[in-house]
C-alpha cells in the first residue's frame, strides 16, 4: 500500500506523552505534520519528548532518516501543558491510559476547545468508542484509532467505527493512517475488536493450560512460536502487555459478551493479586533482571 502525497491533516494534537503518544507524534512529524504533544506534568512531557527524540535518532542511525531532516522534524514537535492549542487542529488523538472516565474527561474538556470540524480520535486497544463518544456534542466526529506499539515499527492501525461514527470521518482517519505509511483494517464498536479480543482469549487460554497442567510454560510458548510462527509465546507476550492489563482485557471481554469462553483464568488472577504482572515488576509467568 503506499501512503498518500498530502496528509489530510496538517495539525495534530495528541492527548499522553507516554509511549503510545510520543510513538504517534514521532510517526507524524516525520512526516512532516505539526504536533502538540499534550500531559498534565512537565516531567511526563519531558519524558515523552526524550522518547520522540531517541525514536528519531535510531532512524539516522539505521540511515532511515537525515540528520537534517531529524531536525526538521524536531521543530515541528511543540510540547504543551494546556489545551489552548487544540484550538487550531485538523484532528486529535487521545493516548491517556486505559480507562474510560479518564477518556470521557479528556473529550468532555476538549469538545468546547477543538474545531468543530477535527476528528476527535482515541487510541483504546478494549474499551466501547461510543461510551467514550458520548459525552461530546457530536459524536459522529469520534472515531478509533488504535496504533500498536512500537508505533514507528508497527504498521498496523486499527480503525474502529462507533455507532455515530460517520463514513466521512472514519475516511479521513483512513487517509491520515496511510499517509504515516499504515496499514490500515476496520472494526465496527464490539468488545476488544479485532486484536484485543484475540491476545485476550490466548493469554487467557494459555494461561488456562498451565494452570490445568496441559504442558509447561516454555512448551506452551514454543508450541506457539514454531507451530504458528509466532515472535513470541502467548504466555511470554502476557508478561510484555503486562498481566493486570490482560486481565483488564479478559474482563471486558467477559462482561461485554457474558460469554463463558472469556472467563479469566484463575491463575492469571491469582498472579495479578501476588503482583506477579510481568517484566514491569521483575516477575510473571518467567523471572526478568530489572
Amino acid at each position: 500500500m503506499n501512503a498518500q502525497t498530502s496528509s489530510p491533516v496538517q495539525r495534530l494534537f495528541v492527548v499522553g506523552s507516554g509511549i503510545m503518544g510520543a510513538g504517534i507524534a514521532t510517526v507524524a512529524i516525520v512526516r512532516g505534520v505539526t504536533v502538540n504533544l499534550y500531559d498534565v506534568k512537565d516531567t511526563f512531557l519531558d519524558k515523552g519528548v526524550a522518547s520522540v527524540e531517541k525514536s528519531l535518532k535510531r532512524m539516522v542511525d539505521k540511515g532511515t532518516l537525515t540528520p537534517d531532516a531529524k531536525q526538521k522534524a524536531s521543530d515541528l514537535l511543540h510540547p504543551t501543558l494546556s489545551y489552548e492549542s487544540a484550538s487550531e487542529v485538523d484532528m486529535v488523538i487521545e493516548a491517556a491510559p486505559e480507562s474510560l472516565s479518564t477518556k470521557r474527561d479528556i473529550f468532555r474538556e476538549l469538545d468546547s476547545t477543538v474545531p468543530e470540524t477535527a476528528i476527535l480520535g482515541t487510541n483504546t486497544s478494549s474499551l466501547s468508542v461510543t461510551a467514550i463518544a458520548s459525552v461530546v456534542k457530536d459524536p459522529g466526529r469520534v472515531v478509533g484509532t488504535h496504533f500498536f506499539n512500537p508505533v514507528p515499527a508497527m504498521e498496523l492501525v486499527e480503525l474502529i467505527s462507533g455507532y455515530h461514527t460517520r463514513p466521512e470521518v472514519l475516511a479521513k482517519a483512513r487517509l491520515f493512517a496511510e499517509f504515516l505509511g499504515k496499514k490500515v483494517t476496520s472494526s465496527r464498536d464490539s468488545p476488544g475488536f479485532v486484536t484485543t479480543r484475540t491476545v485476550g482469549i490466548l493469554v487467557n487460554e494459555a494461561a488456562f493450560m498451565l494452570y490445568e497442567g496441559v504442558a509447561n510454560r516454555e512448551d506452551i510458548d514454543l508450541a506457539h512460536k514454531l507451530g504458528f510462527n509466532h515472535p513470541m509465546g502467548p504466555l511470554e507476550l502476557g508478561d510484555l502487555i503486562g498481566l493486570d492489563t490482560v486481565l483488564a482485557i479478559v474482563e471486558r471481554l467477559y462482561t461485554g459478551f457474558h460469554d463463558s469462553k472469556y472467563r479469566p483464568c484463575p491463575l492469571l488472577v491469582q498472579m495479578v493479586e501476588a503482583g506477579r504482572l510481568g517484566r514491569k515488576t521483575g516477575e510473571g509467568f518467567y523471572k526478568y533482571t530489572r
